[in-house]
């Protein structure tokens, strides 16, 4: 039976058990830091309304965003459902049809020539010029904003993915390959474990990228999400109601990009410690 994460910080080395002293510390001066930079950010907005009398149409105070936020707090948690899913439907088929692309160009030369021009000119291609072709292809609902979406996700994630299945070192492969090893053992035992810290980059950066894509796809169709909310308060001049749906968005950025980070950490931790 394995061990809970208490139980192998107690029962570790000395050494261990300060690294991760060391490491909780360090985190904690890293949330004190940020939320120092907040306070004087806020403090810094708020005074610049005041002092220079700045419109709330023009530029609200952060009170007046939080009491937004709060009078809206269902609709943005609506409008993030929304986005969420698009987001997410997205990220995950890029994240799919991107490795698997990865592991055809990393064993084929041909399918690297073949495959990797059209991944490029397709993440030159302006997102907002894709979208009417799409939503006129797959319609203006979930599957063509999950596509639009996945688009703009599978390039970071196949050019990631790709970089660390080659970055694997020969050695290992060949030291496995000496032992009778099949290509499958090489590919599971070796070739992944050496990807995992490119992938999880390229994860991480291609769940920010969804919610860019969401927010375009939403600013495309105007029919709902946080993307949707943004452009109708702004439009409508309720800026502190578009400062709260802005907020909101940063906000389920700041989650997708948690949602792999966390994941990296887990899977480094696990193995890591056998």
């Amino acid at each position: 039976m394995d061990d809970t994460p208490t139980e192998r910080v107690a029962t570790a080395s000395p050494s261990r058990r300060q690294d991760v002293l060391d490491r909780l510390g360090d985190n904690g001066r890293g949330t004190t830091l940020a939320a120092g930079i907040l306070a004087l950010f806020l403090t810094g907005w708020h005074a610049a309304t005041v002092v220079f009398d700045v419109p709330s149409i023009v530029l609200p105070g952060p009170t007046e965003v939080a009491s937004a936020l709060v009078g809206l707090r269902w609709t943005l948690l609506t409008d993030a459902a929304v986005t969420a899913t698009v987001a997410g439907l997205g990220l995950v088929s890029g994240a799919v049809v991107g490795t698997v692309l990865a592991f055809l160009m990393v064993y084929s030369r041909s399918a690297t020539s073949v495959i990797l021009p059209y991944i490029v000119a397709l993440r030159i291609a302006p997102l907002i010029a894709i979208a009417p072709l799409l939503f006129l292809w797959f319609g203006r609902g979930i599957p063509g904003k999950t596509l639009l979406v996945a688009t703009l996700t599978v390039f970071p994630i196949t050019v990631a993915a790709l970089d660390g299945l080659r970055s694997t070192p020969e050695s290992y492969v060949s030291l496995l390959r000496s032992v009778g090893a099949s290509p499958t053992t090489v590919f599971l035992r070796v070739r992944i474990p050496a990807a995992a810290p490119s992938v999880f980059a390229g994860l991480k950066i291609a769940a920010t990228l969804s919610i860019i894509g969401a927010v375009v796809a939403e600013f495309v169709t105007l029919d709902a999400g946080l993307g949707f909310r943004v452009f109708e308060a702004s439009n409508s001049l309720r800026t502190a109601d578009s400062f709260a749906a802005l907020v909101a968005l940063s906000a389920l950025g700041l989650v997708f990009y948690a949602v792999p980070a966390l994941l990296e950490r887990a899977v480094g931790e696990r193995f890591g410690s056998r």
